[in-house]
Formats: C-alpha cells, structure tokens, sequence
C-alpha cells in the first residue's frame, strides 16, 4: 500500500499504539512492536528478504526489525547507561545534591523550573537532548526534592530546554547539517543568533505549560514527597556526613560536556593532525561519558566508599533495562516507517506545500517528526528535500535560508511521542507513566514547536 492511503493507515497505527498503552494497558514495549510489525507488512515490507530483479536486496520485517532494535542500542545503549550511572554516582555521594543547592542559590529557591529549563538549554547546545537529560536528571530529581516543587514541571522545562538547543543552535548535528545543505554553514554564527532568538518563545511557552501541568498531574516521585515527613535542608545534609565540594560534584557532568563541545569546535574549525583525533576521540557520547563516570568513581572514592560501585552499578543496570528497551522498540517503529513509502511519498508531493511560504518547511518537519520519530532525520530529510525548492518559495538570501533552517528546526519539535526515543527517556527518568507522557511530553513539544514557529514568523516580516 502506499500513497494516501497508506498515509491514513499510519494516522490510524498511532491511534491503535496510543490505545494499546494508555488504555488497554498493554506493556509498551509489546505495543510498539506489535504496530510496527502490522504497519510495515500493510506497507509493503515482505515477510522474508528478498532479492529484486535489480539485484538489490530487500530487508525482510524480521531484518528490519532486528536493524531498528540494533541501531538504537547502537546509538544511544551505552550513553544511556554511562548517563544513569553518573546520575547513581552524584546521588549516592550527596553530589546531585550539592549541585542543587548551587542551582538555587544561583536562581533562588522560587524559580527551580526556571533553572532546570536554562540548565537545559546551555546544555543541550553541544550535547544530544536524550544524553543531556540523563546526565542533568540527578539535579532535577535532586532540586524536586529540596525545594518540593512538581516533579512533572520540572521534567517538562528541563526536556524542552534541552530540546531547544538541540533543533535550533549548532553545533548540535541536526542543524548544522540543515545549515550547509541549505548553503549556509558559512554563516554559522547567522543561524547560532537565529537559533538563539526563535529558542525565546519556546521557553517562554514551554516554561508556563510546565508550571499548568505540574499543578494538575503527579509523578511517582511527587506521590512519594506528599506522604514523606518534611525533611529540612540539614537534615538531608546530615544524611550524607559531609557533602562533596563543589568542584567535584560538576565535574561528571560538566567534562563529558566540555569534550563533546570541544570535538564539535574542532570539526567546526576543521582542525587536523593529532589534537583532532584526540578530540574527536574524547567527544564521542560513549567516551566523554565514560570519563564522566570515572570522575564519578573518583567522587565515590573520595568518600572511602569503593564498597559500594558494584551494588550501584547492579541497581542502575536494573534501573535502565526497561528505559533501554521500550526506547529500542520506539528505534524499530522509527526503522519500520523509513523502509516503507511513507517518506517518499511526501518527497512526491512536496509542491502541495509550497504555497505555504516559511510554514512548508514548518509542515514538513513536522510530518516527517511525528511519522518517524527522530527531530535529527527530521531536520536533514527535510533540508534536503528543500534545498532545490528555496527559490521556488522565495528564500534566496542567507538570512531568509538561515530562517527556513530555524522552521524546519520548529517542525521538527512537533511532536514527541512513542516512536522517539527521547519521549521514553522523559517519561521513564522522570517517573511517569505513558498516558501521562502523551499529556506532558507530547504537549509540551507541540507548545514549544508553535511558540517558536510564531516567532519565526514574526522574523520573517523583516526579512
């Protein structure tokens, strides 16, 4: 099947995997698989593979599957569990702690979503949103607890912060990439402003949406703090004898961020020889993060507390298991998608959009997002596709291709659901069921993607 057809049985899919989790209960790991199964067969996927007439070899459902599975464990596996582990590392040492309480000295105990959303969103500029989270989570759970703000409210600003950044500001691939094949990597520090200026309104948005939601829905953490005793910032102090110092405490999560960010300048800047590969080396996710545990390790060490890494190395494993695994399951629906016609097929019929000025590219990146789950796909799919379209639409100077970059960045925020890994990331560490996943984390992309889609219209009227 393909054409719209095809497009209304996708519509309907995501509709029957919404069901399956939020209402019928069923496990989503089960969920997502079972309606990717059913969707790539009704797409034209065969049973077994196959060899064309061509001579080209056609993935069977069983391969693409198993391709989808591989490949988010491939890329994000490891970091997740590298990311958990320093998280374990900073709460069992009283680190998560003393790092909360350096955040709201910084911005005052009566704006803790505030600070998680700006955290994010410096954060996220040299590093994936889905690493990000992991890492920044310990803080988040740590800030919930000492200042008893939601739970949920603090989730959703530190996600769309983190998720800002990542669509909107190179040196985060996704952009970067938009911005040359569009012809304006050049004028990187162009599309840096923009990403800067359009990221305002969705944190504006994200951060009111936020402070709604935490009033009206409860993570499992925020059931446990209502039936806790009130616990006073010394006595938890007391708990751990003596906290870390500060230094110590930023250092698994601040070097991991400075080695990403420095491998991403040295490719910037085209940087050769041996600094280069060091740097390339040290920043890739699974190598910086390592570090970062090591760092962890040494703040465990610092404690005489060696004891007790192979029990919190145990308990994170079991921790992230299910995360891992549902995020796997959402790498396979995203796989079953791409090998069908679905994307081909908005390829195709691109120039129905083209009347709609700076929105088409907006729209696309949208469809694209929600159909496949990825905003990095998103983003480079649809600077592809628009590449030869921008003067058909009008976009001729740099300003005006560094816009089309920051709606395509817009688009690819709208939405989060099921079949992006980040959206189980979310809801898994920050303790909330699917149902309420769809009411927060869905939403709150859908908010931050039309604030800022508002804002790139208001640029577009100057330039």
């Amino acid at each position: 099947m393909t054409g719209i057809p095809f497009l209304l049985v996708f519509v309907l899919a995501i509709v029957v995997m919404i069901w399956l989790i939020s209402k019928a209960k069923i496990h989503p790991f089960l969920s997502i698989l079972l309606v990717s199964m059913v969707l790539g067969l009704i797409g034209g996927i065969p049973f077994v593979d196959q060899t064309a007439a061509d001579g080209t070899k056609v993935s069977g459902i069983a391969s693409v599957i198993g391709q989808g599975f591989s490949g988010t464990f491939t890329s994000i596996g490891i970091v997740i569990i590298f990311g958990a582990l320093i998280g374990s590392l900073l709460e069992k040492t009283g680190g998560a702690l003393k790092l909360s309480d350096m955040v709201v000295r910084l911005v005052g105990e009566k704006k803790p979503e505030l600070a998680m959303e700006l955290m994010g969103w410096v954060v996220s500029i040299p590093v994936f949103c889905d690493s990000g989270f992991v890492i920044l989570n310990p803080i988040r759970s740590a800030l919930v607890r000492r200042t008893r703000t939601s739970s949920v409210a603090m989730t959703l600003c530190l996600s769309i912060g983190l998720y800002t950044s990542h669509v909107f500001i190179p040196p985060t691939p996704g952009p970067i990439a938009a911005a040359n094949t569009l012809g304006v990597g050049e004028n990187i520090l162009l599309v840096m402003g923009f990403g800067a200026l359009v990221s305002i309104p969705a944190l504006i948005g994200a951060y009111f949406f936020a402070k709604y939601m935490g009033k009206k829905e409860k993570a499992a953490d925020d059931e446990l703090l209502e039936g806790a005793t009130v616990q006073t910032y010394e006595e938890l102090v007391a708990s751990y004898g003596k906290l870390p110092s500060g230094w110590m405490s930023l250092a698994p999560i601040v070097v991991p961020i400075l080695l990403m960010a420095l491998s991403n300048v040295a490719s910037i800047l085209k940087w050769t020889g041996p600094l280069r590969t060091a740097f390339a080396f040290l920043g890739t996710p699974i190598v910086a993060l390592a570090v970062g545990v090591l760092f962890g390790i040494a703040l465990l060490l610092s404690r005489s507390d060696m004891s007790r890494l192979y029990e919190i190395t145990n308990e994170t494993l079991k921790t992230v298991g299910p995360i891992l695994f549902i995020t796997a399951a959402g790498g396979v629906l995203g796989k079953v998608i791409a090998s069908t016609s679905l994307v081909s097929f908005i390829k195709a019929n691109a120039s129905v959009f083209q009347s709609v000025g700076i929105f088409f590219p907006f729209i696309l990146a949208a469809i694209l997002k929600t159909a496949q789950g990825s905003s990095t796909v998103a983003i480079t799919t649809t600077a592809g596709i628009l590449a030869p379209l921008l003067p058909a639409l009008g976009f001729v100077t740099a300003p005006q291709a560094a816009l089309v970059v920051m709606a395509i960045g817009a688009g690819a925020m709208t939405v989060s659901h099921a079949n992006d890994s980040y959206f189980w990331v979310v809801t898994n560490f920050g303790e909330m069921t699917p149902e309420q996943g769809y009411k927060t984390q869905t939403m709150a992309t859908l908010v931050a993607g039309l604030c800022s889609m508002a804002g790139v219209f208001l640029l577009s009227l100057f330039l």
